[in-house]
């Protein structure tokens, strides 16, 4: 039996623009592309859409006209919400990607804005998540793949979806020294317009995360090559 078209529900995107002018050509775009675009110009409101939404992503541009995309995503981890978040920005240094990281975001797009490049990388996000009870696991660190949940000696680690596929990654190849090509690869699945150090940052915060209570070093690095998971 077929279900009532309003019984079917697009995956729903929240973007947060400023400017009205593409926030109607994404919205347009996100729309055409099957997705259900909502749009809200500054981070209250965009709060409150977050909260009776639910969306399946968060898109919000660094620069909210005067506001901080930035301190929005803060907001929006500090509240709970583990929903995958892009950020808008216009410029690509390491600063800027270990800002986009300190504040929660799980990735970035650079402006300007590219319909087929934004949606290319938002179907990364929203690919359909692992079912079942399998799970990953590397002495005393476990990853469920299934719950996205990462524990370390009993305790939980709240990771960003990309930490949480980088880390996945590697405890797929155990011991196995992984290069940044394959990382970036596998990891972002499309060539990431920015230079191969934004992995370099990834790292740095994922084994913070990991480190936390003061634990080995589990990730490795290897000169020149890239890193492996292994045993110190």
């Amino acid at each position: 039996m077929n279900l009532p078209a309003s019984a079917v529900h697009d995956p729903c995107i929240l973007l947060l623009e400023a400017d009205d002018l593409l926030a109607q050509h994404m919205s347009l775009d996100l729309k055409e592309a099957g997705y259900d675009a909502v749009v809200a110009h500054d981070a209250s409101t965009g709060l409150q859409q977050l909260s009776q939404l639910q969306p399946a992503m968060v898109v919000v541009d660094r620069m909210l006209g005067g506001e901080s995309g930035l301190q929005f995503c803060t907001q929006l981890r500090g509240l709970g919400f583990r929903v995958p978040v892009l950020l808008l920005m216009a410029r690509d240094t390491v600063e800027d990607r270990i800002a986009c990281l300190e504040a929660g975001a799980d990735d970035y797009f650079l402006k300007p804005y590219r319909t087929e490049e934004f949606l290319r990388l938002l179907r990364l996000y929203l690919r359909p998540e692992t079912t079942g009870n399998e799970q990953l696991r590397f002495g005393e660190l476990v990853l469920d793949l299934a719950t996205r949940r990462v524990l370390r000696n009993g305790r939980t680690i709240d990771l960003t979806m990309k930490e949480f596929d980088l880390l996945k990654y590697l405890m797929e190849h155990p011991r196995e020294v992984l290069t940044r090509e394959q990382i970036l690869e596998n990891v972002w699945g499309y060539d990431f317009m920015g230079e191969s150090n934004v992995i370099e940052v990834y790292i740095r915060y994922l084994r913070l995360k990991i480190e936390d209570e003061g634990e080995k070093r589990l990730i490795q690095t290897v000169r020149g090559v890239g890193y492996v998971l292994r045993e110190p």
